[in-house]
């Protein structure tokens, strides 16, 4: 799995112009599943972004987790970051995972997420949507479960 992770101030989802999902600060992930993953994964990969300590502290360092912070989530299906560039003008999705697949691990995520103690939003998967955000920072960072 990979997940592109962004510090918001606040992030939507919109489908035909209507909000299906909105947080306040927190985090917006966009989640790819990748063909291979499985629930470990994607265990793996709630623990590690739940717990990662990007926000600041008292002394403006990244020193605290959205759990310490009490932060939403917003995660977005995104199959693209399994997009392959290296060859040729247009990506490879052949490293994606098939779509059924993807959506339990998808869901799963957002159960571990949840178990965690984090309000999550989501967004629609194999929608076409509008996320929009204001960037906290800006703190972008790339995570992959092992």
């Amino acid at each position: 799995m990979r997940a592109v992770i962004q510090r918001v101030k606040k992030s939507s989802v919109s489908i035909n112009n209507e909000i299906i999902g909105e947080i306040g600060p927190g985090l917006l992930v966009l989640l790819g599943v990748a063909k291979g993953d499985d629930t470990g994964n994607a265990e793996y990969l709630a623990d590690k972004i739940t717990n990662l300590r990007i926000f600041e502290d008292e002394n403006n360092k990244m020193n605290r987790s959205l759990l310490e912070t009490r932060g939403e989530m917003l995660v977005v299906s995104q199959f693209t970051l399994l997009g392959d560039c290296r060859k040729g003008r247009r990506p490879s999705f052949v490293n994606a995972a098939e779509p059924d697949k993807a959506n339990n691990l998808y869901e799963h995520f957002v159960n571990q997420v949840r178990r965690n103690g984090i309000q999550v939003k989501t967004g629609q998967f194999r929608a076409m949507m509008d996320v929009s955000l204001i960037n906290d920072g800006p703190v972008t960072l790339i995570v992959e479960s092992i």
